[in-house]
């Protein structure tokens, strides 16, 4: 499915103000985790049942000394082929044939939670330890099938988060990408022929963030 839906994560725009991982709490009434000072700008410090988004920060020098500090929103990529999906026996995981958000429902508490991770290239679903129900991020599949966007693209201040129609989305960031290689030539879109929310970044993916590309 290669039509649907599709969202840019521009890196080279985001400012880590963290006002998507806040919009998507409140528009999904997630309840807020308990948490601790790690040292680190980035809280809380990983993806959960209750946190869908979290804002990455990394931090570090160059081979030249010259340091670097990067953010990058995470979120479940809406794979165009979801490698979760390959522990679904019925209908735990579905992938919307409209918009193509891949949704996970009640009856994910039947699969085995770690083969639904590892068949995840990104480590991105995560567990109720209570009731073995799983979640992630929906692409607000709520607010999209009601013409608005996803809520963490109407809160982003900068304009680093862009949601539209695929083809239009894939443009913009292929323009993105060749404006920023005049200053960037490490500019690249993440996987953007297998992923609908699509990273942009101006320098090597694994310096923002493990998970950046596929493990």
């Amino acid at each position: 499915m290669a039509d649907g839906y599709s969202i840019i994560m521009d890196t080279s725009k985001c400012t880590a103000c963290r006002g998507c991982q806040v919009a998507c709490k409140q528009w999904n009434q997630l309840p807020g985790t308990e948490t601790k000072n790690s040292g680190s700008h980035e809280n809380p410090p990983d993806l959960s049942f209750d946190t869908y988004k979290v804002v990455r920060f990394s931090e570090g020098k160059n081979g030249d000394g010259k340091p670097y500090w990067y953010f990058f929103s995470e979120q479940c990529r809406h794979c165009l082929s979801p490698g979760c999906m390959a522990a679904v026996e019925k209908e735990e995981i579905v992938q919307d044939e409209k918009t193509g958000a891949v949704l996970f429902t009640p009856k994910t508490k039947d699969l085995n939670f770690k083969e639904t991770l590892e068949g995840c290239p990104y480590n991105v679903p995560r567990q109720n330890p209570k009731t073995k129900e799983m979640a992630k991020c929906t692409m607000c599949f709520d607010r999209i099938t009601n013409g608005k966007q996803p809520s963490c693209v109407t809160t982003c201040p900068t304009g680093a988060l862009a949601f539209g129609e695929r083809d239009k989305i894939l443009t913009a960031a292929k323009a993105r990408v060749d404006e920023l290689k005049k200053s960037y030539p490490k500019a690249e879109a993440l996987n953007a022929d297998d992923v609908r929310v699509i990273y942009i970044v101006t320098d090597d993916p694994k310096k923002y963030f493990k998970y950046a590309t596929p493990k």
